[in-house]
């Protein structure tokens, strides 16, 4: 009966959607069980796996349960995720964190969002009990909300969890899914455009005589901070002639999914308007962080055929939509006066 039970929660750690292991050649799967013991230290035991599948644990669960960890390792740059943990118990209650938002991205199994877009937590609690006689510890389970900030310019790389900042807890006695909807991050930051870390939902059993509170389910959030950009070498308003000067674009943040270019159309600025993209502008990443750019872009009058008012904007796409980050407006004029006489000799 322990290795039916077993199999059961290894199955779900490979394959569950929020679990799933990565199957890149340079990701590294595997299993950690930790046995757990009230007054006995843990048991610690490691196997490989592959990113789908079931498999036998290695040890059987003893009376105050085990505790089974998925992590993944990155080899360049050399980075550790912990992508689900499960505990089982004689009669602890299960649970199951979900966490979705706007940016469909599962590369790493961690969901990210940007610091103005809003998450949504789903915690699913099975298994809770309610008799007179039944163990305390089979009839509730606490939620812990977490907030860690990489600090600037950080990326959470082999971040140290245990110095996150415990945000919430409360106590859940239903079975059901308990759905929480965060407009926008906690994460701390003066400027709350420009934070970046992560949020972390985590649910522990209760404490008691024979296993200790342990983790059931967790899963964070990743957060990345709002780009902005500006357009430099033409001043708004100016007007030009047959010389155009070099433009600089300098951009902060890029989203690790996103385009990003600049554009010039004829007229005043409108959002939304569709232009000519400036050769030498578009950036373009899939990545798992942000990105800081800055471009000189020459010759990109090529795109200007007649004297009149122009914009040139700096867009940027993400999966949260297009948003302009900077724009400039100027007029050209390349017509040509000539002032003269003509005259007649007879």
């Amino acid at each position: 009966m322990k290795y039916h039970q077993l199999l059961a929660i290894a199955a779900l750690l490979a394959t569950s959607g929020s679990a799933l292991g990565q199957a890149a050649d340079f990701y590294t799967n595997f299993v950690r069980q930790v046995q757990l013991e009230p007054g006995m230290p843990e048991v610690r035991w490691d196997v490989s796996v592959l990113p789908e599948g079931e498999q036998l644990s290695p040890l059987a669960i003893n009376p105050g349960g085990a505790r089974f960890e998925l992590w993944t390792v990155k080899s360049d740059p050399l980075t550790v995720y912990l992508l689900d943990s499960k505990y089982v118990g004689s009669y602890i209650p299960i649970a199951h964190t979900i966490i979705r938002t706007e940016d469909p991205y599962t590369y790493t199994g961690i969901p990210r969002t940007r610091a103005d877009r809003q998450f949504i937590v789903d915690v699913q609690v099975e298994g809770l009990l309610s008799g007179l006689t039944d163990p305390e510890a089979s009839k509730s389970v606490n939620l812990l909300r977490h907030v860690q900030s990489y600090g600037a310019g950080g990326t959470g790389a082999n971040i140290d969890r245990t110095q996150a900042t415990l945000l919430t807890q409360s106590s859940l006695v239903n079975n059901a899914i308990h759905r929480m909807t965060f407009a926008v991050t906690s994460i701390p930051g003066a400027d709350r455009s420009k934070v970046r870390g992560e949020e972390r939902f985590s649910v522990f059993s209760v404490d008691d005589y024979q296993a200790p509170a342990s983790q059931l389910a967790s899963m964070h959030v990743q957060i990345w901070p709002v780009a902005d950009g500006m357009i430099s070498g033409i001043a708004d308003g100016e007007s030009l002639r047959f010389n155009t000067p070099s433009l600089t674009l300098t951009m902060n943040d890029l989203y690790p999914d996103s385009r990003t270019y600049a554009q010039i159309y004829e007229g005043s600025p409108a959002l939304g308007t569709v232009g000519t993209v400036i050769s030498g502008s578009a950036l373009i990443y899939y990545d798992s962080v942000p990105h800081d750019r800055t471009l000189v872009i020459e010759d990109w009058a090529d795109s200007v055929e007649e004297s009149g008012q122009y914009t040139i904007e700096l867009l940027t796409e993400t999966p949260f939509g297009i948003d302009r980050l900077d724009h400039v407006t100027f007029t050209i004029n390349r017509d040509i006066e000539v002032n003269g006489t003509v005259t007649t000799v007879e």
